[in-house]
């Protein structure tokens, strides 16, 4: 295996390193792969935090784009014949003209002007998109979702007429199970922003002053590739209220809500998203404006979401025709990790029968509704929770829309 295949396999192992970019970098513009090479070393300084490196990483992609730029400028390839064709190949396959070529050139200059705000951006290959199509139900939470969240994204003239920042945090609570984590999945591919889903074990670190760090890497990072929306599931677990929190925890806190809102930071165009179960164990100061100024209630899906979910989740199955429909009466406040777990139990039961008698058949409606017989939705204990904190907490209205959901329910729940 050669150094570069080599050092390809650690930036594939550890893509945020930011010295894993450089070394590649540094071994490609040997190898004569400028083009790759500064693609390698702006990637580095994205996610570098490190000032030192950083102006390591500068010197190096500047050195390599002067190379280019004396290549232009002689009229000379320089590079060995085998890069030479591939460089053409890939300018010939976005544009054959002369024009196009001399700007895919100049895009590289010391200039460092990577991404153009103006132009269109493109999702990312090899990752499929999921939008508010593959959702099931929850209309009126994809409405609100539109007017709050996707609607700045696409008319950024008229909101910028009224000075009215694109991007912010966006805060959505709600039982598990509920599909909090599809619906800002969704609700990217709707905007066509880049996703970055910023997991608990991407930031914590037994080092003191490193979890600090890796959170504003992460805040750094999607600020470079903007527009962009940020992900934290389970965020009470780094934005917990600072009155419960350890001396190790505060910083993180502290953090965050710099990178959120602070005197040197922006999240213009930057969408932070987050879904907790426990809104009410967050910090208050990531709940206030222009912090996580919007929360939205995600709640157990309705009648018509259930019917969907039942027929999504059967998809593919051995299964007669099932009257999703009656399910779909008998599932109320199931949750939509609750009905999955029907499907399963139900089909665990005709293996098991199948495989006492011999005789093959397959799932019936009467097979889940024996199942629904003996569970209970998951999410009742949080709704009986919620309403508690609803009736005594509730001073500054930021759960208004649970609090209406228990009002239409509350002789139920």
């Amino acid at each position: 295996m050669d150094k570069i295949k080599w050092l390809q396999q650690m930036v594939e192992q550890s893509p945020t390193d930011p010295q894993a970019h450089y070394w590649l970098g540094k071994e490609l513009a040997e190898n004569d792969r400028w083009l790759e090479a500064i693609q390698s070393y702006s990637t580095g300084i994205s996610l570098c935090t490190d000032d030192t490196l950083r102006m390591e990483i500068i010197n190096e992609l500047t050195k390599t784009s002067l190379r280019i730029q004396q290549t232009k400028s002689d009229e000379m390839i320089e590079t060995t014949e085998d890069i030479a064709a591939s460089a053409e190949e890939l300018l010939e396959r976005e544009d054959k003209s002369e024009e196009t070529e001399m700007d895919q050139i100049i895009d590289f200059t010391p200039r460092l002007k990577i991404i153009d705000g103006k132009a269109p951006k493109t999702v990312k290959k090899g990752k499929e998109q999921i939008t508010f199509t593959d959702v099931a139900g929850l209309d009126d939470l994809k409405k609100t979702i539109t007017l709050r969240i996707i609607s700045p994204f696409y008319n950024k003239g008229l909101f910028a007429k009224f000075r009215k920042k694109v991007g912010g945090g966006v805060l959505l609570y709600g039982p598990p199970g509920c599909g909090k984590t599809f619906i800002a999945k969704a609700t990217a591919g709707e905007c066509k922003a880049n996703f970055y889903p910023v997991h608990i074990t991407d930031i914590l670190n037994r080092y003191i002053g490193e979890s600090e760090q890796n959170l504003k890497a992460a805040f750094d990072k999607a600020r470079f590739q903007k527009p962009s929306i940020m992900f934290f599931d389970e965020v009470d677990t780094i934005g917990m209220s600072r009155s419960k929190a350890s001396e190790y925890t505060r910083g993180m806190i502290d953090t965050f809500l710099t990178e959120l809102e602070g005197i040197d930071t922006s999240t213009d165009e930057v969408l932070i998203m987050a879904a907790t179960n426990t809104p009410w164990d967050i910090d208050s100061a990531l709940k206030r404006p222009g912090r996580f100024d919007r929360l939205i209630f995600v709640a157990p899906p309705d009648k018509k979401a259930r019917e969907q979910i039942f027929k999504l989740k059967l998809a593919g199955r051995y299964a007669e025709e099932i009257d999703v429909e009656t399910l779909a009466a008998q599932t109320e406040f199931f949750s939509g990790a609750d009905i999955e777990n029907t499907i399963e139990l139900a089909t665990e039961n005709v293996l098991a029968e199948i495989l006492a008698t011999g005789d093959e058949r397959p799932i019936n409606t009467n097979d889940l509704l024996h199942v629904l017989e003996e569970i209970q939705p998951s999410t009742l204990e949080w709704l009986r929770t919620a309403k508690n904190y609803v009736k005594y907490a509730n001073q500054s209205g930021l759960y208004n829309d649970v609090e209406k959901y228990l009002r239409v329910h509350a002789k139920r729940i």
